[in-house]
């Protein structure tokens, strides 16, 4: 039966009766997109059993230990873990759940509010959605060759394999181009054309993505708002149980058509190649009230974005809480005697003399320049090893290299080390004294917070925020220290975080206690910006002159359009649209 067949379809193959597969035109906007979990989320019970707990969650049912009013548990096979505090009277119980890394890399903690039902406890965990898309514009160049690019919103990854052009043949997908700094043209990625789609393979990534043709008239998110959206028009922002009071631009003395034209300038601005400026979302606010809410590419007010180094903002924020919330730390605190105890009697002199301070301006000493590929104690090296998990113990093995206090070097290691003193000295992990200290005053929503290997929150940033709850980060800081009338830290830390008293860099920027400072014109003078500031675009600023507040999120990881929000639209496009004098 199978020879004839065979048989039959080679002659009908002959004949040419049966269809030769088609070529696959290229041309045009091509995009795949996947879901790379978590698979754990729903909602979580905790039922007394035999005078302990049981969890019940996303399908599994596992006991937890419980001991001094504390309750834990791990689910199976490494999907997440929860910890939290039974209180003693009702109320509310607030907890930590921990999802597991994923292809995109990182664990996260995120807070879970639990409530009384009955016997049992009851709350929602809502992990970070951890997702990875790519984009191919594909073009045919003159010499008939077919350009493309890769677009990333979520890491960049075009940025470092820079593809250059996509070829077909003999059903196989080739994307040609060159690693980041070499010119060499090289396969960088490979793939199968299967019928009217074709598949390639992203090895870190996850592994095989479906590449589907996108509709001419597609609202996708490779754009900023579709190819082809409607005149954008001014709206005065969604008033929401967050804190926030909104109002319009005019109540504030903003002017709408200027607004508006800087806003359908980012709708319109064409998406040319790997280094066009991306930006996820814009808000301003102004005397304390939120103006303006745009969000481009997909992104929107109920999805965390990545803050990257602003995070470390966020960390700042939280030590002047904690020393507002009477927790024994202050910047004269020494490092290694508190994470060390008894001091190493052959231990570097420098590393003795280092205080909490030192760690907060990027001044602590060690050998860690983040630009430095050479640097030991650099955040990349630190990250990429898998032989030292415990990053505590991996920074304080870090060789010294300048004095403590003496010169500011852009360090991620320094801001976490100073986490893990706050923690010591707290005797609370830092998701709680967060949870506790700054996200629940501040009234935050959804949020997650990058941990190292061993679950201890990462202070030199990664932490996800709402754009909204990002803003309220550089708010603090115009208010010196307060949020709707409550106190979060003092107004003298709030002055010494801002006051930008070394240089960082060549480009007038300069740095406080892990907050940014940056001088601009404004009309016939200057105004100041005090701001979170990470990879990507990311910006939390506030113009106390003007009492001003401006967010940015973006996806220009790794590339200098990073800095387009920061130096150009703001100075260019937003505060000529403030009238000082409203």
């Amino acid at each position: 039966m199978r020879r004839t067949f065979i048989g039959i379809l080679a002659a009908l193959l002959a004949a040419g009766a049966v269809a030769q597969p088609r070529e696959l035109d290229l041309v045009g906007l091509w995009e795949a997109k996947r879901h790379l979990g978590p698979e754990v989320r729903g909602t979580l019970a905790l039922a007394p059993r035999d005078g302990g707990f049981v969890a019940d969650v996303a399908g599994y049912s596992v006991p937890a230990r419980f001991a001094r009013r504390e309750v834990a548990f791990e689910l199976p096979g490494g999907r997440g873990s929860f910890r939290g505090m039974v209180p003693t009277t009702g109320g509310e119980m607030t907890g930590i759940w921990t999802q597991p890394d994923s292809p995109l890399g990182g664990m996260f903690a995120t807070p879970v509010t639990l409530r009384k039902v009955g016997d049992a406890w009851r709350g929602d965990i809502v992990p970070l959605e951890r997702s990875y898309s790519v984009y191919l514009p594909v073009t045919r160049a003159a010499d008939g060759t077919l350009a493309t690019y890769l677009r990333n919103p979520e890491r960049n990854d075009g940025i470092f394999r820079q593809v250059k052009a996509i070829e077909a043949r003999d059903g196989k997908v080739t994307l040609v181009g060159n690693r980041r700094g070499r010119s060499e043209r090289s396969t960088q990625y490979e793939g199968r054309i299967e019928g009217d789609h074709f598949t390639v393979t992203f090895a870190a990534r996850g592994g095989v993505y479906e590449f589907a043709k996108v509709d001419e008239d597609s609202a996708s998110p490779f754009y900023p708002r579709g190819k082809s959206p409607a005149r954008y028009g001014y709206a005065k922002p969604l008033q929401r149980d967050d804190g926030w009071t909104t109002a319009t631009l005019e109540e504030v003395g903003i002017s709408r058509p200027m607004i508006e034209a800087f806003v359908q300038r980012l709708i319109d601005t064409p998406q040319v190649n790997v280094s066009t400026s991306q930006v996820h979302s814009v808000l301003i606010a102004r005397h304390g009230k939120l103006v303006l809410e745009e969000y481009f590419h997909g992104y929107h007010r109920d999805r965390p974005h990545d803050t990257r180094s602003a995070a470390k903002s966020a960390f700042s924020v939280l030590v002047g809480a904690a020393m507002q919330a009477g927790i024994p730390i202050s910047e004269s605190t020494p490092v290694y005697e508190t994470m060390l105890g008894r001091l190493p009697a052959d231990i570097d002199p420098r590393k003795r003399r280092m205080k909490v301070v030192d760690l907060l301006t990027m001044t602590g000493g060690h050998f860690c320049d983040d630009s430095n590929d050479d640097a030991p104690g650099n955040e990349d090296a630190m990250q990429d090893q898998d032989k030292e998990r415990d990053w505590y113990r991996f920074i304080l093995a870090v060789p010294m290299d300048r004095e403590p206090g003496e010169k500011l070097v852009y360090c991620s290691i320094d801001p976490h080390l100073a986490g893990g003193v706050l923690s010591k000295v707290a005797g609370e992990p830092l998701p709680e004294l967060f949870e506790r200290l700054v996200a629940r005053p501040l009234q935050m929503g959804p949020y997650h917070m990058f941990l190292a290997p061993l679950g201890e929150g990462y202070m030199g940033g990664g932490s996800h925020f709402l754009p909204r709850d990002f803003m309220k980060l550089a708010q603090l800081m115009l208010n010196e220290g307060t949020w709707n009338g409550r106190r979060i830290f003092s107004a003298d830390w709030a002055k010494r975080s801002g006051e930008g008293s070394r240089a960082i860099g060549t480009s007038g920027q300069r740095y406080g206690y892990l907050w940014n400072w940056y001088e601009y014109p404004y009309r016939d003078r200057k105004v100041h910006g005090v701001f979170a500031g990470g990879n990507g675009g990311q910006i939390s600023m506030a113009i106390p002159e003007l009492d001003l507040v401006i967010v940015f999120t973006g996806g220009n990881y790794a590339d200098a359009s990073l800095f387009i929000p920061q130096r150009r639209i703001v100075p260019e496009q937003i505060l000529p649209a403030v009238d000082a004098s409203k």
